[in-house]
C-alpha cells in the first residue's frame, strides 16, 4: 500500500488575471479560481496508483480559507482527506518560503504513516516557476522525478518506481528509488468526472486546517521574511503588430512571401 501526499493550489483563472499597478501583485479579490491545472492531473494519478496498489491520498494546499474549495475538488476526484496549511504567517511565501513549509507538513504527515510518494503539477499557472516541487523534494532528501508524462509501475518490495520524463521531442525512461517526488505533466492521464456520491462526500467532508503552531517551522524561514524573492516590476509586453493575410493559390502566395522575406533581409537572395 502507498502513502501518498498531492499538492494542490488554488489559482487565479488566468482569463481573468489583473495586476495591481502599485503592488506589482496579482488581484485576487473578485478574480474566479480554479485548481492549478496540473495539480489536478496530478491529484488523478496518486488517485488511479491507489486504485492499482491500495493506500491513501492525501489532498495538501497552502492558502487563504477559501483555498478549501480546491481540496474539495481533489476530494471529489477520490483523494482520501484534505489539509489546508493556512496562517497569516504564510502570506508573501516565495517558492523558497512555500516549499518549506509543504515539507513541514509533509513530515507531519509522515509521522503517522511514511509517505512513500509526493505529487505535484509540474508548475502553477500563476508563478510559473516550476520550484516548489524540486524544493520540496530537496528538503525532504526524496528522489526527484519531474515532467512526468507517464508512471510505469511501482514495485513494492523493492521500493522502487518507474516514470517516464517528458523531453523536447522524446522520453526518457527512468527508475527512481521511493519514496520520490513527482512533477507531472498533462499528458500523464485524462481527469475523471466526480460522479455524484464523490461530490456529496467531498461537500461535507471536514478539512483540516493547520496554522504554523501545529507544524515545526523557523519563523525566520516563512512568509515575507523567509522570502529572499522580491517583484520589483510587473508589465505586459508590447503588443504585436497585426499580420498579414496573402491572397491567392498556395504557389502565388509562396511566391509573395518568399519575395517580402527578401525584401526584409530575413532570407538572402540567391
Amino acid at each position: 500500500m502507498l502513502q501518498m501526499v498531492v499538492c494542490v493550489k488554488q489559482v487565479p483563472d488566468t482569463a481573468e488575471v489583473r495586476i495591481n499597478p502599485r503592488t506589482n501583485t496579482l488581484v485576487r479579490a473578485g478574480v474566479p479560481a480554479i485548481i492549478n491545472p496540473y495539480d489536478a492531473h496530478a491529484v488523478e494519478a496518486a488517485v488511479q496508483l491507489k486504485e492499482k496498489y491500495g493506500g491513501q491520498v492525501t489532498a495538501l494546499s497552502m492558502g487563504p480559507p477559501q483555498a478549501e474549495e480546491v481540496l474539495r475538488r481533489a476530494l471529489g476526484m477520490g483523494a482520501d482527506r484534505a489539509i489546508l496549511l493556512s496562517d497569516r504567517a504564510f502570506a508573501g511565501s516565495d517558492t523558497l518560503a512555500t516549499s518549506y513549509i509543504l515539507a513541514a507538513a509533509i513530515r507531519a504527515i509522515g509521522r503517522e504513516t511514511p509517505v512513500d510518494l509526493v505529487f505535484c503539477g509540474k508548475q502553477a499557472i500563476d508563478g510559473d516557476t516550476a520550484q516548489v516541487g524540486p524544493g520540496i523534494a530537496t528538503r525532504l532528501g526524496f528522489t526527484q522525478l519531474t515532467y512526468v508524462m507517464a508512471i510505469d509501475g511501482v514495485d513494492l518490495e523493492k521500493g522502487q518506481i518507474q516514470v517516464q520524463r517528458k523531453l523536447e521531442g522524446k522520453r526518457e525512461v527512468i527508475r527512481g528509488r521511493l519514496p520520490a517526488l513527482l512533477t507531472v505533466v498533462k499528458d500523464l492521464n485524462e481527469l475523471r468526472y466526480a460522479s455524484l456520491p464523490a461530490l456529496i462526500r467531498a461537500a461535507r467532508a471536514t478539512i483540516t486546517t493547520w496554522s504554523k503552531d501545529d507544524l515545526d517551522l523557523d519563523p525566520a524561514s516563512i512568509g515575507l521574511k523567509g522570502s529572499p524573492t522580491s517583484v520589483r516590476r510587473i508589465f505586459a509586453p508590447p503588443a504585436r503588430p497585426g499580420g498579414e493575410l496573402i491572397p491567392g493559390d498556395p504557389r502565388q502566395a509562396a511566391a509573395i512571401l518568399v519575395a517580402k522575406l527578401v525584401q526584409t533581409k530575413i532570407i538572402a537572395d540567391k
